[in-house]
Parts: C-alpha cells; sequence; structure tokens
C-alpha cells in the first residue's frame, strides 16, 4: 500500500515509492525497491531510510533493496510515550521480515540498528545470510564513561526538555557527527529534522538515547551469542573519524569478527552520507563474491 509524500520531502533525494505495514505499535513506513537478494537496511538515530537513499538508488539495479523507518522516526507512525528501546524495535523488526517473508537477508546496521538488527540476525540465522556493520556497537556499554555522561544528561530534567522541546538531536548532534560538514547541506539535514516536528513526535529519540546506557545488559546478552556468526560472511565499513563511535569499537568488532573483511574511511560518523559511493561499491563487492563463492562450495559439493 501506498503512503502519500510529506510536502517537505524532496522527492529528487528520496525517489521512492512509500508502502507501509501495520504492526501493533503502529503504522511502518518502508521502502522496498529493486528484484533479486534481499538487501535489508537498518537505522539508527536519528535517521530513517533517507540514510540509505544513494546505496539504494544504486543497488537496487541488481538487489531487491528494503529499508524501514523504525516507529517514532522517518515517515512510520510517532506514538506517544511507547516502548522505544532497541529491544522493542528489535522484536517489530522480526515482525517485519516474518509478515514480507523475507529470506536470504544481507543485513545492513548502523548506529542503534546494530543491536536492533544484530539481535534479529542471531534469533534469525535461517533468514540472515551476510551481515554488514557500520560504525555500531553491540556489548554492555555501562562502563564506558562517555556513555555514561549521556546518560546523566538524557535522564535529567534539562536534558529531556532539550530533547522533547529543541529537537536536540538532529538538529545539533546529527551536525557534529560529521567530519566533512559540507556533506550536511541544508536540504539534507531538513529531512532528518522534519521528521519531528514537535515535542509528541521526539519521544523515539528521548527513548534511545536514554538506552545507550538503559539497554546495556541486553547488549551483552547478544554479544555473547556472537559466536554463531563465526564463519558467516561479514563486511566492516568504517568512519574512523566518529566523534561518538570511537576506533575502539572497530578493534572490539575485530576480536569478535576476526575474518570479517573491514574497510575504513575518513569520514564520521554517518559514512553512507560523507563516503556514499564508497560504500555502495563496498556493499555491491562484497554481496557480488559471496554469491560467487557460495556457487562455487555448491559445485564443489556437488562433485563431492
Amino acid at each position: 500500500m501506498k503512503q502519500q509524500t510529506p510536502l517537505w520531502l524532496d522527492e529528487s533525494l528520496y525517489p521512492f515509492s512509500h508502502r507501509h505495514i501495520d504492526l501493533p505499535s503502529g503504522r511502518m513506513h518502508y521502502v522496498d525497491e529493486g528484484q533479486g537478494e534481499v538487501l535489508l537496511f537498518v537505522h539508527g538515530t536519528p535517521a530513517w531510510s533517507f540514510l540509505y537513499r544513494e546505496q539504494i538508488k544504486t543497488l537496487r539495479t541488481k538487489y531487491r533493496c528494503i529499508a524501514m523507518d523504525h516507529i517514532g522516526f522517518g515517515l512510520s507512525d510517532k506514538p506517544g510515550k511507547f516502548d522505544g528501546t532497541p529491544q522493542a524495535h528489535s522484536a517489530n523488526l522480526s515482525l517485519f521480515a516474518e509478515k514480507l517473508g523475507l529470506a536470504n537477508i544481507t543485513l545492513v546496521v548502523h548506529d542503534f540498528g546494530g543491536p536492533i538488527g544484530l539481535s534479529f540476525a542471531l534469533a534469525h540465522p535461517e533468514k540472515v545470510k551476510k551481515l554488514v556493520i557500520l560504525n555500531t556497537w553491540l556489548w554492555k556499554t555501562a562502563h564506558n564513561p562517555d556513555v555514561q555522561k549521556v546518560d546523566k544528561a538524557v535522564n535529567s530534567r534539562l536534558g529531556k526538555f532539550i530533547y522533547l522541546h529543541t529537537n536536540f538531536s538532529p538538529s545539533i548532534l546529527m551536525k557534529k557527527a560529521f567530519h566533512n560538514k559540507s556533506k550536511l547541506t541544508k536540504a539534507i539535514h531538513r529531512h532528518y529534522i522534519r521528521p519531528f516536528p514537535d515535542e509528541a513526535s521526539r519521544w523515539g529519540l528521548l527513548q534511545l538515547a536514554q538506552s545507550l546506557l538503559g539497554s546495556s545488559d541486553w547488549y551483552e546478552e547478544q554479544f555473547e551469542q556472537l559466536h554463531k556468526w563465526q564463519g558467516k560472511p561479514a563486511l566492516i565499513l568504517w568512519g574512523t573519524k566518529d566523534q561518538f563511535i570511537k576506533p575502539a569499537f572497530l578493534d572490539r568488532w575485530k576480536e569478535a569478527l576476526p575474518r570479517a573483511t573491514i574497510r575504513t574511511f575518513d569520514v564520521g560518523h554517518f559514512v553512507q552520507e560523507e563516503a556514499p559511493q564508497e560504500v555502495c561499491d563496498a556493499i555491491g563487492d562484497f554481496v557480488q563474491k559471496s554469491q560467487l563463492s557460495q556457487v562455487s562450495n555448491a559445485a564443489v559439493s556437488t562433485e563431492n
């Protein structure tokens, strides 16, 4: 089913058909472009499917590219004080994939989309065949001093006020997340600000900010299962100039997924925005090589 385009949305930047699916927590907006093997893109905060627009435009010529907006984000419903934890978003992702009958998925995750998407992958290894990981984490955060500072701020009366009344996350924090500030033009920035026009629409932003430390134990529970992914194809694309998710996080990923292919870029947190073509090329090459490897392995198995 199609959804009307908001007046503020520039269709030359985001030239996709709007679709939605009804979940218990609300109506979820998503795009579904192209045909072939499924590439499922999962965003974090304060992003939405708009973040992956360049990757979708390029890769939809060979693959089926699907990107949803989490409830509380983008063009999806923004209910009142709902459970906007990563756990809840991951449950929504599972329902979404089930309703669409998705299988043989290459899962692309970023920011909070990491724990949201990876917990889905670990729970449904039969559906997710390959991983692409961009600037994210999947381990406890409670002992991280930077996270402790953020948690204290977003749980204070002033912090809540700033998040809900000034649209602080997309308006201010997002700017700080870019290494090359010229990549965040006014036109692009507007598409991250406009989905959150008032206090009522910003609860999803606050809920995830509070979950950075609040869901620490849950992150660690997922991380302890990551051994299930050993041996499966994984690609890590990393912005080394990220002020929030720093190079030490990449070191942790190298230890956790020692067989992963790793590519680094001199960009900030939003790698998809600062190095769009490089991300497209890396994902395309990764999926193609994985497909060729599968064909080769199947041929050897048949010969034996």
